[in-house]
């Protein structure tokens, strides 16, 4: 991971941005973290698997809950899939 003052990356944005495509570049500002620039691929990748990390936590929530379980083929039926 690669570092850069804000006031440099000011002046080299393009490199900036093209080393961003191999590995995240931390701006800094007065010496602490700023900001993060990724490549769209690198963004895109992190945002799935956030996401992904949600869906697990949703379900594991959802299979704690107490109450009356629907059978799937219920489901199925209410939802007009059969």
């Amino acid at each position: 991971m690669s570092r850069i003052s804000v006031s440099k990356a000011r002046e080299k944005l393009s490199e900036v941005v093209e080393m961003s495509q191999s590995e995240p570049v931390v701006l800094e500002h007065y010496g602490r973290r700023a900001a993060v620039v990724v490549s769209p691929s690198h963004y895109d990748e992190m945002l799935d698997a956030f996401e992904e990390s949600l869906d697990v936590i949703a379900f594991d929530n959802a299979m704690i809950e107490e109450g009356k379980n629907i059978p799937w083929e219920q489901v199925k039926i209410d939802l007009g899939w059969s």
